[in-house]
């Protein structure tokens, strides 16, 4: 299995609506993902990348599961984009239907989810990542990290 995908990077969409996947990912990618990606809608109004292990891990535990996993399942697929190469130097393409959705334009942000990779709107990822801190700061304390 690919992953574990940490970090977050600032980078670009060129005019053909490509983004190049940080190298640091793109060396955790296990070789039954042979650099091929599944991209589709994410679940912050972002968009989700899945090296190609990662995805049909994922479908297969959604196919047993409840009825709100069944619907995950069929949104993955409603929103996918078909199976893609990174090219050497990391550049995918993303369709202008999953850009729209995630209201991106020319800059992104590309983080790490674990087992996925997440494209962000950065003024939508700010806002979501503000809202976590706060979250942190009233359910954390220093005794949770001992």
């Amino acid at each position: 299995m690919s992953g574990e995908f940490l970090g977050t990077y600032k980078n670009s969409v060129n005019k053909q609506k490509w983004i190049t996947i940080p190298a640091s990912f793109k060396k955790k990618f296990a070789p039954p993902a042979k650099q091929t990606v599944i991209i589709s809608i994410g679940p912050e109004g972002n968009i989700a990348i899945y090296p190609l292990d990662n995805w049909n891990e994922k479908i297969d535990k959604l196919k047993e599961g409840s009825t709100r996993e069944k619907e995950l399942l069929l949104n993955l697929r409603t929103f996918a984009s078909s199976e893609q190469k990174l090219e050497k130097n990391g550049r995918i393409k993303i369709n202008n239907e999953l850009l729209e959705i995630a209201n991106i334009k020319d800059k992104v942000i590309i983080k790490g989810e674990g087992n996925f990779i997440s494209v962000w709107n950065p003024d939508k990822y700010e806002e979501y990542r503000n809202k976590k801190l706060e979250e942190h700061k009233k359910s954390f304390n220093s005794l949770d990290y001992q």
